[in-house]
């Protein structure tokens, strides 16, 4: 059965709107676990748009499942990820004029640097996983240079309005998770997945474990975190 990561990066893009200290993202991620998460996932961005250094720092106290990491292959983010120790790290592009991340890391052009990364934090033990695109050639080269997952962006099959599309960027994503499956990866999948378009994973068995923010994060200024989280939750398990 699949896991459920709950990214709460949201709960403080609405906090830093007014730069007051609520919502509390540490407060959202403590009702997501008590409402049956997997996991929490913040984003510690270079510009510091929602989640601030503090809020990881405190997360890395009171998470008792695992605290994922997303994060820039950069020195400041890997002297960051080398303090705190979250349970995991994942790797993303980023950059500053986005609304949120656009797409998966591009491995064949970043290949050696992103490879240094990953084994910087493997020796320090903290395992990796690296969102990529559902592309062939990207998979290949995450696991040539070790990395410990994947995590496929599924960005382009969420936000796809037309069938026909829908159906290729669907037929993209599998081919990748099978593909990753055979090489032995890890497999995480997210970006864009709500309460509808998670029911099109239903018996793709090899992704471990579904990263959600803003869907959930969204459902809960109506209903609250724990109610939402466990909707999603009742979802995730009929995969």
């Amino acid at each position: 059965m699949a896991g459920l990561a709950v990214n709460v990066d949201h709960v403080s893009t609405l906090r830093e709107a007014r730069k007051v200290s609520y919502p509390d993202p540490v407060a959202a991620a403590v009702l997501a676990e008590l409402a049956g998460a997997d996991g929490i996932v913040v984003h510690l961005r270079e510009d510091r748009r929602h989640i601030q250094d503090r809020d990881v720092r405190i997360l890395r106290k009171i998470v008792q499942t695992k605290l994922i990491l997303e994060m820039a292959a950069t020195p400041e983010m890997v002297g960051i990820a080398l303090d705190i120790k979250p349970d995991l790290v994942t790797l993303v592009p980023e950059k500053r004029e986005e609304l949120t991340t656009e797409g998966g890391l591009d491995l064949i052009v970043h290949k050696n640097s992103i490879a240094e990364t990953i084994g910087t934090l493997q020796n320090s033990g903290i395992p990796v996983s690296i969102f990529i695109d559902p592309a062939p050639e990207q998979i290949k080269v995450a696991h040539q240079i070790n990395s410990t997952m994947v995590e496929i962006h599924t960005g382009a099959f969420c936000d796809a309005t037309t069938a026909k599309k829908k159906e290729q960027t669907f037929i993209d994503i599998l081919n990748g998770v099978k593909l990753a499956h055979k090489l032995k990866l890890g497999i995480n999948a997210g970006h864009g997945i709500c309460y509808k378009t998670i029911k099109a994973f239903k018996g793709l068995n090899e992704i471990n474990e579904f990263s959600i923010g803003h869907s959930i994060v969204s459902r809960a200024v109506l209903v609250g975190m724990k109610a939402a989280v466990r909707e999603m939750l009742t979802l995730v398990k009929e995969i």
